[in-house]
C-alpha cells in the first residue's frame, strides 16, 4: 500500500483535507496528514515559515519510518512540499501540488498580507474569521495571521523555492490549478512546469482557490492515476 501525505496550505489545517483523503482511502493508498505548527491549535515553534514546515513534514517521515511516501500540497502544502524534494529528494515519492503560488515578490507579498488582518476579516468576511477562530483557537489565530504575514514578506523579498532549487527537482512532479483560481496565475504554474526536469500540469474545471470549491473525487481519481503510473 502506498503512503501519501496530504499538507494543507496557509492559514489551514490538516481537517479541511479530510474529503481528498477519504477518497484516495478508497482507492487503496494509506494516507496521512498533519498539521504545521501554529496551525490547527498546534503550538508555534520559534521558527515560522517553509523551511520549518519542510523540516516537520521530514521528520514526521522519519518517525513514521515511511518509505518514499507520495505527497500532495494545497496551496502552501504544496511548495513545502516541493522545497523539502529539492532538498531530501531521496527521502520522497512523486510530489503534486494544487492552487501553489510559486511568483513571490515584495510587491505580491505586501498584496496577499493586507488580506491577513484580523480586523478586516471580522468586518468584511465575519464567518471566514469564525471559522479561523474554530479552526485554530481563540488564542492563536490572530498570532496565525501575523506570522503569515511575515512569512510572506519574506518570500517576496527570497522566494525559497527559486530556479536552480527547482532544477534539481528529479522526482516526478504534478502541478495542479484551478481554471478560475484568482490568486494564482496559470502563467506562474506554467513557468515552474518548464524549470522542473520531470513535469506535468493539470488544471480542475470550476475551481477557485479555495479549497473547498475544490472536487475531491475528481482531484483523488487525477492523483491516483499519477502516483500509480510507472514513470
Amino acid at each position: 500500500m502506498q503512503d501519501i501525505i496530504l499538507l494543507h496550505g496557509a492559514i489551514g489545517a490538516a481537517d479541511q483535507l479530510q474529503p481528498l483523503a477519504q477518497a484516495l482511502s478508497a482507492r487503496g493508498f494509506k494516507v496521512h496528514t498533519l498539521s504545521f505548527s501554529g496551525h490547527g491549535g498546534e503550538p508555534f515553534q520559534e521558527l515560522f515559515g517553509i523551511e520549518q514546515f519542510a523540516a516537520e513534514l521530514y521528520q514526521y517521515i522519519i518517525e513514521k519510518n515511511l518509505e518514499h511516501p507520495h505527497l500532495f500540497g494545497y496551496s502552501m502544502g504544496g511548495y513545502v512540499g516541493l522545497y523539502l524534494a529539492a532538498q531530501k529528494e531521496q527521502l520522497l515519492g512523486k510530489v503534486a501540488t494544487l492552487a501553489t503560488k510559486f511568483d513571490w515578490t515584495p510587491e505580491g507579498a505586501r498584496k496577499e498580507s493586507a488580506m491577513l488582518d484580523p480586523d478586516t476579516l471580522q468586518q468584511k468576511v465575519p464567518q471566514f474569521a469564525q471559522a479561523l477562530q474554530q479552526r485554530h483557537g481563540q488564542s492563536q489565530w490572530e498570532a496565525l495571521l501575523a506570522r503569515t504575514a511575515d512569512m510572506m514578506h519574506t518570500m517576496g523579498a527570497r522566494p525559497p523555492l527559486d530556479e536552480a532549487a527547482c532544477a534539481a527537482i528529479q522526482l516526478p512532479v504534478l502541478l495542479g490549478i484551478g481554471d478560475q483560481d484568482s490568486m494564482v496565475s496559470v502563467a506562474e504554474t506554467r513557468a515552474v512546469l518548464a524549470q522542473l526536469p520531470k513535469a506535468n500540469m493539470y488544471m480542475l474545471p470550476a475551481t477557485k482557490h479555495p479549497l473547498e470549491t475544490v472536487p475531491a473525487e475528481l482531484l483523488a481519481t487525477i492523483l491516483a492515476h499519477f502516483y500509480q503510473v510507472n514513470q
